[in-house]
């Protein structure tokens, strides 16, 4: 038996496809489904019911679509994690969907291990960025340079520290990686995320690929 268990709930309006997740994720002994919604309200509503750790998300939807409910979740101060699940030719909604707060993405015919894995990962705090949502990402902002003047405020521990959040690093690892304690680089982390005007560690990872810093 897990010591924690990682508590998801699936959000698709395609019954087909939250009946295939769960039965990806069934054989996990630490993940468990806790319930289910079929488009971006209803998610939602259920993720203020059953508090889940991380949701999984599909972006395109009838009614609320992902994208909006990304951004409800955030106004009502949603603390899960959510995993945009998508498919390949998807990026022009998925790069919104991650600048509206979700903290990666996986595809839909991803198979359980590396879904799994994505679950645990986002659970721990990392940010799934795949190299062609970056690319989509940098291409998009390349001619502003969007937030550029805004990082020299940074300092250089500062710096060590967001380039780590982009590398996908959760704040234990920071931690360990540069010998501090985790309450410093939570810290840190607060300072960084002021200083860019930025909401959460998944959009300064997002801010640190588009400015070159890390990867």
């Amino acid at each position: 038996m897990a010591e924690h268990v990682i508590r998801v709930l699936l959000v698709d309006d395609h019954q087909v496809v939250r009946r295939g997740l769960r039965t990806f994720l069934e054989v996990q002994g630490d993940i468990e489904v806790v319930g289910e919604a079929a488009d971006g309200q209803e998610g939602v509503e259920r993720a203020e019911e059953l508090r889940p750790d991380v949701i999984l998300m599909d972006v395109k939807m009838p009614g609320t679509d992902g994208i909006e409910a990304l951004r409800r979740l955030r106004a009502a101060g949603s603390t899960a994690r959510v995993l945009i699940v998508t498919s390949f030719t998807e990026q022009r909604t998925v790069v919104p969907a991650l600048r509206a707060g979700a903290a990666g993405y996986v595809y839909k015919d991803v198979d359980p291990v590396a879904l799994a894995d994505a679950i645990r990962s986002v659970h721990a705090g990392h940010v799934l960025l795949q190299p062609e949502v970056a690319g989509a990402l940098l291409s998009q902002d390349q001619a502003g340079g969007a937030g550029q003047g805004r990082g020299n405020a940074l300092t250089d521990r500062e710096t060590e520290v967001l380039t780590l959040i982009a590398d996908g690093r959760s704040n234990r690892e920071i931690a360990r990686a540069l010998v501090l304690s985790e309450k410093t680089v939570k810290t840190h982390v607060s300072n960084i995320l002021m200083k860019l005007d930025l909401a959460d560690r998944t959009q300064a990872a997002l801010w640190a690929v588009r400015n070159g810093v890390g990867g």
